[in-house]
């Protein structure tokens, strides 16, 4: 890291004095470092202002995947749910983080049964009683991004798919409470993936968590199957989500070929998926986005 003096202003740009902002949180990173532990590098910590911006920007994700709850019913198409994304977020003074990105066509994804993740929105995607459906959005507010998803039941759904429904749920709340600072990713990770396997089930491997809040994507990867004491440790300041992908069947996906954004389980089994952002704070985790 750069060496700052004491009385230099902080490299977060908060203006304060660096003693009095980040040096003590440099200072116990640079003691893991020199024990051998990954750490985060400063790319990867927001200053507490650019967390307040995240915030801000949490509330219209949430208040979209609210919007979202009250309208999805059986009979109700993806594209519907997406049009409804967009006209909230606009409402909102929001824009849709996933229109465009890398080429993705749509302002959501929705993703049903057996549909892992990245589910394209489609006027000939009509939800039936019995779907289980994720509906992952994104958002850019004042240009801060968050990022959160929600599963839905669709009418009365057979009590497998709800015990997946409900335990992939139960992942993420056992991943918030292992977020903490001076820990590593892995122990969440770690307790994740085990009450997953518990229950019968098994986690995406290939696709995890990521960074967020000055861009869409950002490090670090979060993954839900590492193991303790393992991955990047975990600081004051850092961002990123937690959306493990829970599989009924086998952990094995593929890409659809047409629309190359699509995945889906191997076996046709269904999928499930959570997701909230989450900030590390000096003892312990505040939740952004849910």
């Amino acid at each position: 890291m750069k060496k700052i003096g004491r009385n230099d202003p902080c490299w977060c740009g908060s203006g304060r004095k660096y003693k009095t902002c980040h040096q003590q949180t440099d200072e116990k990173i640079e003691y893991f470092r020199c024990k051998g532990v990954l750490v985060p590098d400063h790319d990867m910590i927001k200053s507490q202002r650019q967390i307040d911006g995240i915030r801000e920007s949490g509330k219209v994700n949430v208040a979209v995947l609210d919007y979202v709850e009250e309208k999805i019913r059986p009979g109700i198409s993806t594209e519907e749910i997406d049009r409804l994304v967009v006209e909230k977020t606009r409402e909102l003074g929001g824009i849709a983080a996933p229109l465009g990105f890398e080429g993705y066509p749509k302002s959501v994804c929705t993703s049903v049964n057996d549909q892992v993740c990245h589910g394209i929105p489609s006027a000939h995607d009509i939800l039936k009683e019995g779907d289980i459906v994720n509906v992952d959005v994104s958002t850019i507010y004042n240009g801060y991004f968050s990022d959160s998803s929600r599963m839905f039941c669709i009418g009365r759904v057979s009590p497998e798919k709800e015990q997946l429904v409900r335990v992939v749920k139960e992942c993420v709340e056992i991943g918030i409470e292992q977020v903490k600072p001076w820990s590593c990713l892995g122990d969440m990770g770690d307790a994740v993936h085990q009450h997953a396997l518990k229950n019968g089930y098994t986690v995406v491997k290939e696709i995890g968590g990521h960074g967020v809040g000055l861009e869409f994507h950002e490090d670090p990867f979060v993954s839900y199957v590492a193991q303790k004491g393992t991955e990047v440790m975990m600081a004051p300041g850092m961002v990123f989500t937690i959306e493990p992908m829970v599989n009924m069947g086998t952990d094995e996906i593929y890409v659809d070929e047409e629309n190359n954004w699509t995945v889906y389980t191997a076996d046709g089994k269904p999928s499930a998926q959570w997701e909230v952002t989450v900030a590390v704070t000096a003892d312990g985790y505040e939740v952004l986005a849910w």
